[in-house]
């Protein structure tokens, strides 16, 4: 789950809030009509389950991943298959399109990831360093970089054009099971079944934080579109909000009867919702989720002024920082 519209909530994010693509283990991605509840196309071509889906920021194209070991690309307006991505020898569990559109992300079992030409759907590069199950990906907002999360508890940093691992990030005891950049760039957050997350300076590689306070294995984090927030889900039952610089708990939203396996902030940041394996969603709103005094003074790389600007800051750290020691 991504970020959420006010009165729609999307299984990923794309630019067409009225047109979302579920996948299914019956193999096929239906995209709908949110207007009508009607279904406009019912994608088919996967030869086993789907298990991941992503928009491209325009929505001119949505993304499938399949446990077929294939990530296939289709038109969202036509319903028909564009590529199908393959190299992968094992299910495919994560994809991200860059920003711009032009590149695709996955993430896979089998240890690697694989960054992807949209337009003529070849593989760039084969992201190999992982010595485990990769379980998450994502790209920075300029597209020029992307994180891995694995199962051998370390995220990578990668230059998306070379291929070139820059930077190992350490410190989880147990599996990392997802990984985001903040908007501007220069953080990044793991969430892991250690039960906690940790906040990273891209910059520097450094650890900034570790929000330390749940129960149970952290599956989902996302920062707040303005940088100073994090919220966690948890198989605790809880989705807690945390203080980016500081790694203080600020609220624990508490409610559910069974484990949280998504949140998302809306646009605004002033809205929080979670999805959870009780079968309910719950939406939160409170003024905590919104920057408070002192914010500014504790954020020193500085954040957009709007969701679509970028700070180029968190850049500097790749054209000199060596891939760390092998985990």
């Amino acid at each position: 789950m991504g970020l959420f519209y006010d009165h729609l909530i999307l299984p990923s994010v794309l630019d067409r809030p009225s047109v979302p693509a579920p996948g299914s283990f019956d193999k096929t991605a239906k995209i709908w009509d949110c207007n009508t509840g009607q279904v406009l196309h019912t994608l088919k071509g996967h030869q086993t389950e789907i298990v991941c889906v992503a928009f491209s920021l325009q929505g001119t194209l949505v993304a499938t991943g399949s446990m077929d070991n294939t990530a296939k690309l289709w038109d969202v307006d036509s319903g028909q298959l564009v590529a199908s991505l393959e190299g992968h020898t094992a299910e495919i569990v994560s994809l991200n399109f860059s920003t711009d559109g032009d590149k695709i992300l996955t993430g896979s079992f089998d240890n690697t990831a694989r960054v992807w030409d949209v337009a003529t759907g070849t593989c760039m590069h084969s992201l190999d360093g992982h010595k485990g199950e990769i379980s998450s990906t994502q790209f920075d907002f300029t597209g020029e970089y992307c994180v891995t999360g694995s199962i051998d508890r370390t995220c990578k940093l990668w230059h998306c054009s070379s291929g070139q691992c820059m930077e190992t990030l350490r410190g989880h005891s147990d599996e990392v099971l997802d990984v985001c950049f903040n908007v501007a760039g220069n953080r990044l957050a793991t969430a892991s079944a250690d039960a906690t997350a940790r906040v990273y300076n891209v910059m520097t590689g450094s650890c900034i934080s570790i929000l330390i306070g749940h129960e149970g294995e952290i599956s989902k984090v996302q920062f707040s579109p303005n940088g100073y927030r994090i919220i966690s889900a948890s198989s605790d039952r809880t989705c807690r909000l945390w203080a980016v610089e500081t790694g203080e708990c600020l609220q624990v939203l508490e409610g559910h009867s069974d484990e949280i396996f998504s949140c998302a902030f809306n646009y605004e940041g002033d809205t929080v919702i979670t999805g959870s394996k009780d079968n309910t969603c719950r939406i939160w709103k409170d003024n905590f989720f919104m920057p408070m005094a002192g914010d500014e003074d504790d954020y020193d790389q500085g954040v957009p002024d709007q969701l679509g600007g970028y700070n180029q800051a968190g850049l500097d750290h790749y054209g000199h920082a060596g891939a760390g020691p092998e985990p």
